[in-house]
């Protein structure tokens, strides 16, 4: 939910943290190898992809984006937005924002839509769903082949949420912001950013659990969480309130063993003891946790993600199959490509990182093996629509939340689009859903 601007208040200064990582981000990157990467294949989902609420919803989902100018606006496309031209509300359900994706084979992938738009008080009416489509990388398109929208009637959620009345009860993005997801067994797991809670969905989008937070004795929430009462104007938020708003589960792996999931905080978490966020010898971290979904039980072992700035934020975490290593994305918060002048503050720092699960210092904090950069990447065959000047494409865009193993030789990548918000390919016009292929043989083979 990238689009949220409001920050965690707290005591440690933005400087205190930009010259704390500055310190170190040098030594960390230059652990790492740079490695080429080349397109292979690019497809895209036009920005404005809209699905209709499954037939059982209330009536109120025929329309999307009511709350996004701040009051409620009911007259379709009353809403106009001048950075992109577009207007809204819209007639049914956004489809984009990709925020995670699972390779299935023969190129087709698992999307889950991101939660809304941008907070979790203007997304009251989107409803929360992830789709299956089949990629065409000759004509550049994806087919749909299955949407899923979770929903509650056995009433298991622990909190009120919008539908709270239906027999159906869909969720929305007012409940939770869906970030991550792994298909395990005839089911799914979704990774959750307000609470943020482990939610195991049936395959069909049944809600079974709702899992919270609670590692080696500490309860883990952010200021989003349903039980977390805002404080006064002067007051302190509660001391279990540790994690940065927008700031919960960003990426979320499963191991090979098909089991046990490793959930990644997108952002350093505050310590309350020495009012900082959290680092190691100066390097802020976010902690990975691990979950077993036999034993229905979190493990007391953190890891820890080494970021090169305390700025940026991770956007998606992969396994590779039957291996201990792992993909992340790692990026900044700016969006636009530099080799365009329309772009006052465009992208920067968008890679992918190489990691080993059991390839960690004393402290517990990953090692970089290597990573590839998103803004140089090679296209000499001109496979790409858009976005490739003298034979180099990038991806300049402020929320690359998808990354997955394809396979031996090739990867996957997509952004979320945050529609209709997010104005990084074009200036002047709103994002498409661009999911890309990478042939990175080396990078995946660095040791």
């Amino acid at each position: 939910m990238e689009m949220q601007m409001v920050r965690f208040t707290a005591l440690l200064s933005a400087s205190f943290l930009a010259i704390a990582a500055a310190a170190h981000a040098q030594d960390t990157a230059a652990d790492a190898r740079a490695f080429p990467a080349q397109l292979a294949g690019h497809a895209q989902l036009p920005a404005a992809t809209f699905i209709a609420p499954p037939a059982d919803a209330p009536s109120y989902f025929a329309q999307s984006g009511r709350f996004t100018a701040g009051a409620r606006v009911e007259q379709p496309m009353g809403i106009f937005d001048e950075k992109t031209g577009l207007s809204r509300p819209f007639a049914g359900q956004p489809v984009q924002g990709f925020s995670s994706t699972r390779s299935l084979g023969d190129n087709r992938f698992l999307f889950l839509t991101d939660n809304g738009y941008g907070n979790q008080l203007n997304s009251a009416d989107a409803m929360l769903h992830f789709s299956i489509f089949k990629a065409d990388f000759d004509t550049g398109r994806l087919a749909f082949e299955r949407t899923i929208f979770a929903h509650d009637p056995d009433r298991i959620v622990p909190f009120p949420i919008v539908t709270e009345t239906t027999d159906t009860r869909y969720l929305t993005g007012q409940d939770f912001d869906f970030e991550s997801i792994q298909p395990v067994g005839d089911g799914y797991w979704i990774g959750d950013e307000f609470g943020p809670w482990l939610i195991q969905l049936d395959g069909n989008g049944r809600v079974l659990q709702v899992v919270a937070t609670e590692v080696d004795g500490q309860l883990y929430r952010s200021p989003d969480n349903a039980f977390v009462q805002a404080p006064a104007p002067a007051g302190q938020l509660p001391d279990n309130v540790i994690v940065q708003r927008s700031g919960g589960y960003e990426g979320m792996a499963l191991g090979s063993d098909g089991t046990t999931l490793y959930p990644m905080i997108e952002k350093t978490v505050y310590n309350w003891a020495d009012g900082s966020f959290e680092s190691i010898n100066g390097t802020p971290v976010l902690r990975i946790f691990e979950y077993d979904t036999v034993a229905n039980a979190w493990g007391d072992k953190v890891r820890f993600y080494p970021l090169e700035d305390a700025s940026y934020s991770m956007g998606s975490f992969n396994m590779i199959p039957g291996t201990t290593r792992a993909l992340v994305i790692e990026r900044d918060q700016n969006e636009g490509d530099p080799r365009d002048a329309a772009f006052t503050k465009p992208a920067n720092f968008k890679r992918i990182y190489l990691i080993d699960l059991e390839r960690a210092d004393e402290n517990g904090v990953l090692e970089k093996i290597a990573y590839i950069d998103l803004m140089n990447i090679a296209d000499p065959n001109g496979l790409a629509p858009r976005g490739t000047i003298d034979g180099v494409f990038n991806f300049p865009f402020m929320t690359i939340e998808d990354v997955d193993w394809v396979n031996e030789t090739t990867i996957v990548v997509a952004n979320d689009n945050n529609y209709p918000f997010s104005v990084g390919r074009e200036f002047g016009r709103a994002d498409d859903n661009e999911v890309i292929l990478l042939d990175v043989a080396d990078f995946l083979k660095a040791d």
